[in-house]
């Protein structure tokens, strides 16, 4: 099978990219940047951006599945470029797609896309998109989810018709992730990690390489016509919610530093967030993130965990590393980066760290 990977150089992107390749799979990755290491190992490098129809076309040429993991991340930024990466590039690659006579499409989706500021407990995927959104982030995704779940079942170039399915990792971690780890350790080390809210919220997450499972589960299940997984969008997780600071601290513990101390009440967080928000708008700072908004602070008080029924039933889904495992790679790699002085490198990136 060829597959074109949109993101090969992002976090989970990388793990799915080498996941192909390890099964035996050709792999065909589209990125705006130059990644060297990847086509070192045998993908297929084409570079363009998402924006650009005729780039997108021609990436999707010859080959059987995409799996599309990239996209603009973050809560802070203006519509038109969370709209012009995650909506319009979506729109692109469909048409790609669809012209290039691709059968199968797997997206990268966040359950952000159905928070309403409230606590998820246990839900499936029939709970409804909200009526509106305290970031761009999960509303650009949204919209994008919408489109390719809509576009299940179209025609497309050389006869066949497309196959869609949407998948919603939360919180991904694990080794090479300079995003939500990166980011928890910093502002450990700095001292400005706070604790929102009581901090019994409990919170689903998943390890990097189950979530690259799925979406291999999900472009193999796409394969067979009548596929259950067609048009419909899956949450994916470890299967067991976490107390989100214990969680927190047990990735702190493994970085070599203290628990979190101290707390901030979570109207008082979403206040601070709605004030910067308002001073970053004023200021046109789009390029830095403020280091609380609403949607972040509405995050981390509440509970977020869902009913995986539906992705062990129509993907085959099953986390494949637990949770202590992941932890223990986790810690290793953390290692290695502090002997090494290791640096951050560079990624696409698939989804917010919240944090």
């Amino acid at each position: 099978m060829k597959t074109l990977v949109t993101g090969p150089g992002g976090f989970l992107g990388r793990y799915i990219t080498e996941q192909l390749l390890a099964r035996g799979d050709s792999v065909r990755g589209f990125a705006r940047g130059e990644y060297p290491e990847l086509a070192a190992i045998g993908v297929e490098m084409v570079r363009g951006d998402l924006a650009d129809r005729e780039a997108v076309a021609k990436a999707c040429q010859g080959v059987d599945c995409v799996i599309h993991t990239a996209g603009k991340v973050g809560v802070w930024g203006k519509w038109f470029q969370y709209f012009r990466a995650n909506v319009h590039g979506t729109l692109n690659l469909l048409a790609g797609c669809k012209e290039q006579g691709v059968t199968r499409l797997v997206f990268t989706s966040s359950p952000s896309v159905v928070f309403a500021g409230r606590d998820q407990e246990g839900i499936d995927e029939s709970s409804p998109y909200p009526r509106r959104w305290l970031s761009h982030y999960p509303h650009s995704k949204a919209l994008a989810e919408q489109f390719v779940l809509a576009a299940n079942g179209e025609e497309v170039g050389g006869g066949g018709q497309l196959q869609t399915c949407a998948l919603r990792p939360h919180l991904v971690w694990g080794p090479r992730d300079h995003h939500l780890t990166a980011q928890l350790v910093e502002r450990a080390q700095a001292g400005k990690l706070r604790r929102v809210g009581e901090g019994q919220n409990l919170v689903d997450m998943i390890y990097v390489e189950n979530a690259a499972d799925a979406h291999l589960l999900a472009c193999d299940a796409l394969a067979s016509g009548s596929s259950p997984a067609a048009g419909n969008a899956y949450f994916l997780s470890q299967g067991e919610p976490v107390n989100c600071w214990e969680w927190i601290d047990q990735i702190l513990a493994v970085a070599g530093l203290p628990p979190v101390q101290k707390s901030i009440s979570r109207r008082a967080a979403y206040s601070i967030g709605a004030g910067l928000e308002a001073i970053y708008w004023a200021a046109r700072r789009w390029d830095h993130e403020p280091r609380m908004t609403r949607f972040v602070a509405q995050q981390l008080a509440t509970s977020h965990w869902f009913d995986l029924t539906a992705a062990r039933r129509d993907l085959g889904y099953s986390p494949r590393i637990s949770t202590e495992e992941g932890m223990r790679r986790l810690g290793e790699w953390l290692s290695e980066q502090r002997d090494s002085g290791g640096s951050k490198a560079e990624g696409a990136g698939e989804r917010p760290s919240h944090f």
